[in-house]
């Protein structure tokens, strides 16, 4: 990792009432990286996302951004930055075709033919090629969420936010869907994944960041996250694992 990550955050608190929803959190991410976030359900990784897209704001800690102090900024600043989002809820325009959602995003810094050349690349890296004339809510449900992390791709991000990208999708949807972030990571695009679905974490093969109880519990590769004896209490719903502060795992 360089030394000036893509996106840093530091010591990362959210509470809602008496909730402890995220904790300290902080992680490194560079350029061109992948990283998975994984973790039982109520261990912060939707607050950790809306934190990072800019949807609700921290109580402390900081979330820079090539640079740039992004903590206080709105979404729609962000991505001007170069964050793309992609969220677990489709976000795709149903009674529009295919071919005009891609075009909305595109519109913002493409122009003639130049416009309709970056649609058909898109088109066909989404594997939706012939279907640009269907309105997107005819589209089977893989294929939405295709279109969805397309029209995050055609605002040319430096960073993708995807949260659980193959949430209902069968296991050849969801093959492909690790095919196309691996082949968006092969040209520079650095991706950070809230997933729960281990098999797609283990076909993605990247780092991954375990969270529980609103903290970083652990962090390492795949390997390591694997043969971790807390990572596995947690997965299996056993009683509260020893360590509670961030630690990288022993091999």
């Amino acid at each position: 990792m360089s030394a000036e990550p893509l996106l840093e955050v530091r010591d990362l608190s959210k509470r809602f009432g008496g909730l402890q929803a995220v904790s300290e959190v902080g992680f490194r991410l560079g350029a061109g990286e992948l990283r998975c976030i994984i973790g039982p359900n109520g261990a912060g990784k939707s607050t950790l996302f809306k934190l990072l897209l800019g949807s609700i704001r921290p109580d402390a800690g900081t979330i820079r951004f090539a640079g740039i102090d992004v903590t206080r900024r709105e979404p729609h600043s962000r991505a001007r930055l170069g964050i793309g989002i992609k969220f677990q809820n489709l976000a795709v325009y149903q009674h529009l075709t295919v071919r005009h959602n891609l075009l909305l995003p595109l519109s913002h810094h493409c122009r003639g033919s130049a416009l309709d050349a970056e649609a058909a690349r898109l088109l066909a890296r989404l594997d939706l090629s012939g279907s640009e004339g269907r309105l997107a809510g005819s589209l089977s449900h893989g294929q939405k969420q295709w279109l969805a992390i397309g029209m995050a791709l055609a605002m040319k991000p430096r960073l993708l936010l995807l949260d659980e990208p193959t949430a209902g999708m069968g296991p050849e949807e969801t093959r492909a869907t690790g095919e196309l972030i691996h082949a968006v990571q092969a040209e520079g695009v650095a991706a950070l994944v809230v997933e729960h679905d281990m098999a797609f974490v283990r076909q993605l093969g990247a780092p991954v960041v375990v969270m529980h109880t609103g903290r970083v519990f652990a962090e390492g590769t795949l390997a390591e996250i694997e043969s971790h004896e807390d990572v596995r209490r947690i997965y299996l719903g056993a009683t509260a694992p020893r360590r509670r502060r961030a630690a990288r795992p022993s091999s």
